[in-house]
């Protein structure tokens, strides 16, 4: 096989579930993210995303080479783009490239960041997602992309599905989770009852063969943010969300999840 790897050299790129223009949107690529190539068919290649595992179709076309170092290196990208609806590249041919908050900012030196031998330079300031404060920052974070559009499979400022929204926030704050509301159930430590609840735990949802197939981030123990129709906030309690649009519970509770990343956090929470 010729190169193994790739980042993304456009502002967002479709991951799909078959070698297919017309084929179902399972996920996207934002700008910068770094990819392992486990397969080919013609101008498709099946990637593996480098941050959460994730598979799917991409035209190669939206991706550059980079070396197996490069791509290592890629596990310790730390530069995001910030929370912010004007983040700009400008290319070597002087055309804009406009990315949305949590995509990363690879090899960034002197004002310019490269995906492959391309060069971009930066329109902002980098965010450091390693002095992100999760008690601090969290709603805030979870706000600034309310009114998002829900889109299957999205993860970017222009659609977001219910799982992309929650794993995109979290990006921003420096917890790494899985890409699908099942897997990120399977991370974190059990919330018992919720009024045990404090702001960024995170709530899944079941259908009625009991598969979890939703998640949202929890403001307080009776106000959840979610991305259903749009990322918005519902009010919560034992059974579920209640759609206040709907006049209905609109997604069944099945459990809570906490996610702590250092001790000062876990002192945090219980204040």
């Amino acid at each position: 096989m010729e190169n193994q790897y790739g980042i993304c050299r456009i502002a967002v790129a479709p991951l799909r579930a078959e070698p297919s223009d017309r084929a179902e949107i399972v996920s996207q690529l934002l700008f910068g993210e770094h990819v392992e190539v486990v397969g080919r068919e013609e101008r498709w290649w099946l990637v593996k995303n480098g941050y959460d595992n994730y598979q799917g179709w991409i035209d190669f076309r939206q991706l550059a080479a980079i070396t197996e170092q490069q791509f290592l290196a890629m596990h310790d990208c730390n530069l995001l783009a910030p929370q912010n609806f004007n983040n700009v590249l400008t290319a070597a041919d002087g055309s804009f490239y406009h990315i949305s908050p949590g995509s990363n900012l690879p090899f960034v030196e002197n004002g310019y960041c490269y995906a492959g031998t391309e060069k971009f330079k930066l329109g902002f300031d980098p965010y450091d997602k390693t002095k992100a404060n999760f008690i601090a920052d969290i709603e805030s974070k979870a706000k600034f992309f309310q009114n998002v559009p829900y889109l299957w499979g999205g993860r970017n400022l222009f659609g977001l599905d219910c799982s992309g929204f929650v794993q995109t926030v979290f990006k921003m704050l420096n917890i790494k989770l899985n890409r699908d509301a099942s897997q990120q159930a399977e991370q974190g430590e059990l919330v018992g009852f919720l009024s045990e609840v404090k702001p960024g735990d995170v709530a899944f949802f079941d259908n009625a063969e009991g598969k979890i197939t939703h998640v949202g981030i929890m403001l307080s123990p009776n106000e959840i943010i979610h991305s259903s129709a749009k990322v918005k906030i519902d009010p919560i309690d034992d059974e579920g969300i209640f759609n206040r649009e709907l006049g209905i519970y609109s997604h069944k509770l099945r459990i809570i999840k906490r996610f702590v990343v250092s001790p000062s956090d876990e002192l945090a929470f219980e204040k």
